[in-house]
């Protein structure tokens, strides 16, 4: 291998504060053997009940999960944050957002995080700020995706609009800010440059005001484009069929079916088009901030994080393109939302067409999202958010083809590292973990250390170094 391969790691300021900047990083070093962190600028404390945030958060509109390393002698807590520099308000005259104010966390501890940086850059380590990757503080719905016909997505993942420019300029404002306080960082990890998922109206992002003026600038029938998407919507709301997912649930899962109904609705592939033009586009907003606030002589790399196919088909992240702007992408193996996926995707369904068969469904929306060769299951029960003991019903096969698929969009022109997420039992994340390790990938990401035990540490240190001798 003519290249080193990544091997990196997201890590919160919370750990940083709890473990120490020498205590987190000989544990990742020594035990892991990674090449990369990623943090954000952000410090904490804990808080009392209700004050603040809890953490592990919420996730999928539940919250089963608990750290595997104990945060201030607790696997779960209310926590209050504060960012870790004093921002420079002057740097946002162009958006209406403001930087979040500091506060004595700042003061006390923010330190810290600049410490934690130059410790991991003295170590070799490329070094990483995530942060999101479309939208701001305080977000006024003006900014917030809409459905055709201007309705109100129900959604999971409180995202901005990728057109809007007020959203713009506050990250132009953020990256510059960021760079100022911390020139050593290697560069950035923007979350989503896309519009997720998760939930079935979410698929159907972005019909805003921002929307329709990007998109009429750069000649799309934008008014023809939401009137059949709008169509689409309606027939997935009271027409779709048994007849319909009995192709979906077959063992081609559809393949023909999704082009004949498609191809009633021709406009939708324009939408498709029109959603990786925006998705590239935030992209090239991104490459642009971070060039234009680099003050030093050595370029700051972009690394996106995005979901993995099939499913960017919907959030319209484009590999192959994004090769222009990025250095790198990390597709999601989030293997817990896939599954979830199903129940929040076929319960919508189920509501608005309550004469569906529930397993033909199941299977249907299965199948549409790669889960496995086989449907894992037969009833929405069953593709509930996995417990932190449960392992997480996807199987090896679908990971090895979405990876395969990541890496082939990406055309050999840019740096797949697939995201693993650190969450469920250690045999599990051990598992997802080796299937990237094992394969063509240019390395692997791992979200985040709260739920790495030392013993999941020590695991996935052993498979790297096996697959990376």
């Amino acid at each position: 291998m003519t290249t080193q391969r990544t091997f990196g790691i997201t890590v919160l300021g919370d750990f940083i504060l709890n473990e120490g900047v020498d205590g987190v990083l000989d544990t990742l070093t020594q035990r892991a053997g990674v090449t990369a962190v990623a943090l954000n600028p952000t410090v904490t404390a804990p808080s009392k009940e209700g004050e603040g945030s809890f953490q592990p958060p919420t996730d999928a509109g539940a919250s089963p999960r608990i750290f595997d390393r104990p945060l201030w002698g607790e696997t779960s807590l209310w926590v209050r944050s504060g960012p870790s520099y004093e921002p420079d308000e002057s740097l946002f005259v162009d958006t209406p957002y403001r930087p979040r104010p500091a506060n004595d966390l700042t003061a006390a501890n923010g330190h810290i995080i600049g410490d934690f940086i130059d410790a991991a850059v003295d170590r070799g380590l490329e070094v990483y700020l995530q942060v999101s990757g479309q939208s701001a503080p305080g977000m006024n719905d003006d900014d917030r995706p809409l459905l055709p016909g201007g309705g109100t997505p129900q959604r999971m993942a409180d995202t901005g609009c990728l057109a809007s420019e007020p959203i713009r300029g506050y990250l132009r404002g953020q990256v510059a800010n960021l760079l100022r306080e911390y020139p050593n960082v290697t560069g950035f990890r923007p979350d989503w440059p896309e519009y997720p998922c998760y939930m079935l109206d979410e698929a159907f992002q972005d019909f805003s005001p921002h929307v329709a003026r990007w998109a009429t600038q750069r000649g799309f029938a934008f008014a023809e484009i939401e009137a059949q998407v709008a169509a689409f919507y309606q027939y997935l709301h009271g027409s779709l069929t048994n007849d319909d997912l009995a192709d979906f649930a077959a063992a081609d899962s559809g393949r023909v079916t999704q082009l004949a109904l498609l191809r009633q609705y021709p406009a939708v592939f324009d939408w498709f088009r029109l959603k990786a033009d925006l998705s590239v586009d935030m992209v090239r907003h991104w490459r642009q901030i971070i060039d234009d606030a680099n003050d030093s002589d050595t370029p700051k790399k972009l690394s996106a994080n995005a979901f993995m196919p099939p499913l960017t088909l919907f959030t319209g992240f484009d590999f192959g393109r994004a090769a222009q702007y990025c250095d790198a992408v990390s597709p999601k193996l989030y293997t817990m939302h896939w599954t979830v996926m199903v129940e929040f995707w076929g319960r919508r369904l189920l509501e608005h067409n309550p004469g569906l068969d529930e397993t033909l469904l199941v299977h249907a929306l299965a199948n549409l999202f790669d889960l496995a060769d086989e449907p894992p299951g037969d009833h929405l029960a069953d593709f509930h958010y996995p417990e932190p003991h449960e392992a997480h019903p996807v199987s090896a096969d679908a990971q090895r083809r979405r990876i395969g698929q990541a890496i082939s969009q990406g055309g050999g022109e840019i740096s797949v590292t697939p995201l693993v997420h650190g969450y469920g039992p250690l045999e599990d994340v051990a598992g997802r973990f080796e299937l990237v390790a094992g394969s063509r990938a240019d390395g692997v990401w791992i979200n985040r250390y709260g739920y790495l035990s030392d013993a999941k540490l020590d695991a996935v240190g052993d498979i790297w170094r096996r697959e990376n001798q």
